[in-house]
Formats: C-alpha cells, structure tokens, sequence
C-alpha cells in the first residue's frame, strides 16, 4: 500500500514539473521571444497610420509617360482633441461650406470620439500648401499623404480606365483591400491592378488616453515602409492616339489599329472621349455621374469592343476566303452582276468580275452567289450543316465570342447559331436565301471594331493573328501574360489569303471602280476595304479596314463613323491618315487636305436620339 502511494506521488510531482516547465517556457517566449504579444497587449495604446503607396506609372510603347502621381491629402480628425477655432476660416481655407463642415463632424463624433476618421478626402497638393500654415490653429487634426492619378495628355481614357475608392462590397469579396483604399477601374487600372497597387506599409505610434500622439513606437522598428506598384509599358503610341481622337472629334464611332506581327493595339478611339482627369478627386463622383447621365452620345460606353455592328462590305474578304478553302469557287471564278441579286441591290460596275475584281469593286452580286455556294455546297448534307462548317471558320477568326483582352467588359458580338434559324424559320425549313444578307456582312450579324481589326491583322498576316492586348511588359521587362504570345492559326490556306490581299490591294491602288481610291498614299501599299453599314434607326455607318506595307504590314485597323453614309467617304480617309502618320510621322502635303477635310466636319448634329450600335 505505501508503495502504491509513493509511485502517486512521484507521478504527481512529475506532473507538477513539467506544467511548471511548460509555463516557464511560454512566459519567456511571450515577454522576451515574441514582442508581438506585447504589442497586442498595448493595441488600447497604439495608433497604426496606413503608408498608402504611390500606384505605378504607365507609359506608352516608346517610353513616353501617360498617367503618373500627385500628390494629394486626406485630413484627419480627432474629435476629443478639437477645440475652438475659427470655423469660417477653416471652411475657406479648404473650399467648404459650414454646413459640410458640421456633417462631417457630427459624422466623425457619431464614428468615435477618440479614433481618427476621415474628414475630407483627397485635398490637392496646392489647396494644402496654403492650408498647412495653419494647421497649429486647428488641433484635433492632422493629414495623412495619399496620391491621385494624374495624365500627361487628356486622352486614352476609354484604354487607361481610372481608379476610386473600394466599397464594402469588395472589401466582403477581396480581403486584401481595406476601407480607405483606391482601386484601378476598367482599362489597364483594373486589368493590371495588382501591379500597379503597390504594397502598404504602416507607422505605428504611440498615443495617450485622449488619443494624442506621443511619439513613434519602439523607435520606429515595427514601422513598415510603402513600397510603390509596378510601372507598365503599354502598347499603345501616344502621338496616334492623340491624332485618332482628333481626327474624331464631333464624330460618334470607334477606331481600333493592331501590329499585326504581335497583336498589340497600337490606338483604341472611342468617340465620344473624354478627358480621364475628370474622374480623379473630389470631383470624381459627380463628373461621374454627368457623364452617365449623358444618354446621347454615351461618353462612358467603349464603342471599340462593346458596340455590335453590322460589319457591312468589310466582311466580303471573310466569306472569299471561306469560298476559296471550301472549293465552291476558285480565284478566276466569274459572276455577272445586273445591279444587285434577287432582292439585294448593288452599283454600276464592270461585269462579270473574278474574285479579285469583286474585292476591287465592291459587288454584292458576287458574294451572294459565293455564299450561296458555300451553304449549299453537295459535300455537306444540308444547307445547316454546311453553315456550320462556315461559322467554324468564322469561330477561327473570333468572331461571336470574346477575345480574350484584357478589356473585362468587352462584348461578343453576334454570330447566329443554327438553333437561332430554327427557331425562326422553323427546324430545317431555311435555307441559303433566309440568310443570303449574311453575304455582304448584313442581316443578323454583329461584329465589333476590335474583332474586326483582329481580322484586319489576320488577313494581313495570311492566316494568324495574336490576341489583340494593351499592354506590351511589366516594369521594363520584356514579360506579358503566355496567352498573348500564342499564335492563333486559321485553317485556311495562305495561297487563298494571297488572292484576298490583291483584291483589298485594287480597291486602294487599282484603277476604275476601285472602291477606296481615297485611302491611298504615295510610296505606301495600302490594302483596304469599305463598308457601308445598314442602319435602321439612321443614316447608315461608314466602315473601312485596312492593312499596310502589303508586305510586312506594320498595322492593321478598322475604322467606324455612325450616321456617315459609305466607307469610302468618312472612314477610309480617317484611315489612311493614321496609317501615314503612324508609319511616316508626319502627313504629307499631297494629303493635308484629307486632313482638314476631315477635321471640319461635323457629324453629331445628324444622330437621332434613340440612335445606339446593335
């Protein structure tokens, strides 16, 4: 019996030892090791200042900057630390009014008594240089430094996109982000966004029971320093997209030019623009706001790659390509034309055409009897199965879908479904003359700007294209995302690409009845095509693509002008002006005029009000 209670006793006393131990151990780690739990301890005594970082900056593809920093302030307030002063001076000083000024510190006071909050955001650099004179007559506040977006130019605001405050919404879905912090919004600001934020830091002081300052915590050692976002190169040259807007001024329509040869955007006009400082600041909500109020020309709305048009006769090279892959015709085959095809009408012309001389001049005959042949074609089983062999081609292109940019608000457009004409016409009751409109990119067919710039590239490369993208390396290093340098090949044969080339290459540099005779430069090849696009609601949309040198092109782009009439007599010129001031620098004399022809007009006096792109 003894021995039974000396073996309790030992395992008692062991127990004892090594809780003993244990506590030792954990009091040693948590006053001398881990000086975290001590600073956890004095939180109640302890103020941490956000360091909000500089975002990064953007510059263009030649290193020209676009948006960089100012410097701007958020005043702080403690309210138990106010005291008298001189209101109206205060409110002057800052460009408020009494009553402001009473809602915020009623609204600072309702917050907390003895935590700092916000009072007004975002003061400029030089509202607070006079102000901080005076900051000793007013205790209770102080500021804390913040920066703004700021542009070299007011252009590209549909590309750069702006930056404004998170909401709770955000903060609920995104935990990195806090109240009080801004982030990118649309364009490059919201599709880099985690580059260009940067990184926080933090300076932690300490502050007695009144929430006074009283100097920094443990010398600053905990203290952790900003560190500002990445820089980002775009892909886009400046001096043309200034010269694009310009050239768009009292214009609605969009403009979108690619470097063929890596699927960089070169300039991305939607017009009307705006100037992008107006949504930075104080002024950003209401600014914001006018502009979405603005339901005529829909500043805010990105033409480039969310309006869906008919892309009218810039879609014939498309269906000659398909027509040339599927076997239906060949590059010498010959239709006449009688001024239009069963219903569809066409212009005077030469006839019959090739191929080549249908491009040249533009004749709806010719592709309504290519298409007809295309889906009634006898190596498929019926009319439906051979369209959609034809959208397959069209899928390769990427029309109908998404691009892939990095435009997160960018639209598909439209390209029917069998299933859509079924519903229609009923399951197998259609057939090629239901649709034959489709020819001559009419009818249900909706394509936007950019993909038809993609296009453009496409065919000015014979046969692939890269995902159009805006941005060209991240910090100077010659890094962007894999899918961007992945080449999207189309199954058609280069050979077929040749013989569309020489047709867009006549309707620029041929002879009579060529179609875009105004596009063309001296000493530069230009291949092209017009549109003409039907518009229900209005003067139709004049459209034009266009690729140049013919050999080694350097850039491919589309052009639209709403409520303009032909592509030959708006957007062909526009076109060819980009391209000679992009590849030469400079217009030359032969074509200033086109310049000014094009500068004087104005074209917004003739949109309808209920005018909008499908």
């Amino acid at each position: 019996m003894k021995d039974k209670f000396a073996s309790r006793r030992y395992i008692i006393s062991m127990l004892m030892i090594l809780i003993t131990v244990i506590l030792v151990i954990r009091l040693f780690i948590i006053q001398v090791v881990k000086d975290t739990y001590r600073m956890s301890a004095e939180n109640n005594v302890l103020r941490y200042v956000t360091q909000y970082p500089a975002r990064g900056l953007i510059y263009d593809r030649n290193g020209k900057l676009i948006v960089y920093n100012q410097a701007a302030y958020d005043l702080m307030v403690v309210p138990a630390q106010t005291d008298v002063f001189d209101t109206a001076m205060f409110c002057d000083d800052l460009g408020i009014t009494r009553d402001i000024f009473m809602e915020r510190i009623r609204a600072a006071r309702d917050y907390s008594s003895r935590v700092p909050s916000v009072f007004l955001k975002q003061i400029s650099a030089e509202t607070w240089a006079g102000f901080q004179e005076k900051m000793f007559q007013y205790p209770g506040f102080y500021v804390q430094p913040r920066t703004l977006r700021k542009y070299s130019k007011p252009i590209a605001s549909h590309i750069l996109g702006y930056v404004s405050e998170v909401d709770e919404d955000l903060i609920s879905k995104d935990h990195y982000y806090k109240p009080g912090d801004y982030i990118g919004k649309l364009g490059i600001e919201q599709a880099y966004e985690k580059y260009l934020r940067g990184t926080r830091g933090v300076k932690i002081f300490m502050v007695d029971v009144y929430g006074r300052i009283k100097g920094s915590y443990a010398n600053g050692e905990m203290d952790t320093l900003a560190v500002q976002g990445t820089d980002i190169i775009s892909s886009i040259d400046m001096d043309l997209q200034e010269y694009g807007e310009m050239l768009m001024e009292n214009k609605t329509g969009s403009i979108v030019a690619i470097e063929p040869a890596t699927g960089e955007i070169l300039t991305l006009v939607s017009s009307p623009e705006y100037d992008p400082g107006l949504l930075v600041g104080r002024v950003r909500t209401e600014n914001y706001r006018r502009l979405s109020a603005d339901t005529l020309f829909k500043p805010l709305f990105n033409r480039a790659f969310m309006a869906s048009y008919p892309p009218g006769s810039t879609f014939k090279p498309i269906n000659g390509l398909i027509a040339l892959q599927e076997k239906v015709i060949t590059p010498s085959t010959e239709f006449g034309c009688s001024n239009g095809y069963l219903f569809i009408s066409c212009h005077s012309h030469k006839s019959p055409l090739d191929l080549e001389g249908a491009i040249m001049n533009s004749c709806n005959s010719y592709f309504c009897q290519t298409y007809r042949r295309i889906l009634e074609n006898p190596e498929y089983g019926s009319v439906s199965e051979a369209y959609i062999k034809w959208k397959s081609y069209l899928d390769e292109f990427g029309f109908g879908k998404i691009s892939g940019s990095e435009f997160i608000n960018e639209l598909p457009g439209f390209i029917p479904s069998t299933a859509y004409f079924d519903r229609y016409h009923g399951e197998g009751r259609w057939k090629a003359l239901n649709i034959i409109s489709m020819a001559i990119g009419q009818g249900e067919v909706g394509t936007t700007p950019l993909q038809m710039a993609n296009m453009t590239a496409a065919i000015a490369n014979r046969g692939f294209y890269y995902i159009p993208h805006i941005v060209k390396s991240i910090a100077k290093q010659e890094e962007i995302s894999p899918e961007y340098v992945l080449k999207h090949s189309i199954s058609i044969d280069s050979v077929h690409f040749e013989t569309v080339i020489k047709g867009m290459e006549a309707a620029v540099n041929g002879g009579e009845g060529a179609t875009a005779r105004i596009a063309s430069i001296d000493s530069i090849i230009v291949c092209g095509k017009t549109g003409t696009a039907q518009n229900p609601h209005g003067e139709d949309h004049s459209v034009f693509i266009a690729f140049a040198p013919k050999d080694n092109p350097k850039i491919a782009l589309a052009v639209y002008v709403e409520n303009a009439g032909f592509g030959a007599t708006y957007a062909a010129p526009i076109a060819s002006l980009l391209i000679e001031k992009y590849l030469k620098g400079d217009i030359s004399l032969n074509n200033k005029w086109k310049e000014q022809y094009i500068n004087n007009l104005n074209l917004t006096d003739t949109i309808p009000e209920n005018e909008t792109a499908r």
